[in-house]
């Protein structure tokens, strides 16, 4: 069995409610299947999706993702060791301001 057959047997239906598990191609929505589990994966999945893609991949897609929580941002920037200042949803949030969380 290949490594994609064993890492799209073990995704979750309740992670990717949207879509059909079987139906995910795993190279061509990486970036939607990265940004995923990083934000509402297990710690399993996260280490099967390390695996899977390398750290160099994961980091970059998240280098760039538009929107992070303020939880897997902070859990980014220490996991790959880059300041938070320097991910893209860092900066797109400083430029549209909300309201005071009080």
């Amino acid at each position: 069995m290949s490594a994609i057959q064993e890492i799209q047997l073990k995704l979750r239906p309740s992670l990717f409610w949207d879509a059909e598990v079987m139906s995910i191609d795993l190279q061509k929505h990486k970036k939607q299947v990265i940004e995923r589990i990083m934000t509402r994966g297990r710690w399993e999945e996260y280490q099967e999706m390390l695996l899977f893609y390398g750290i160099d991949t994961v980091r970059e897609i998240m280098l760039n993702a538009r929107h992070l929580d303020k939880y897997t941002l902070a859990f980014c920037s220490t996991t790959f060791n880059i300041p938070i200042t320097s991910f893209r949803c860092y900066k797109l949030a400083q430029s549209n301001p909300t309201h005071w969380d009080y």
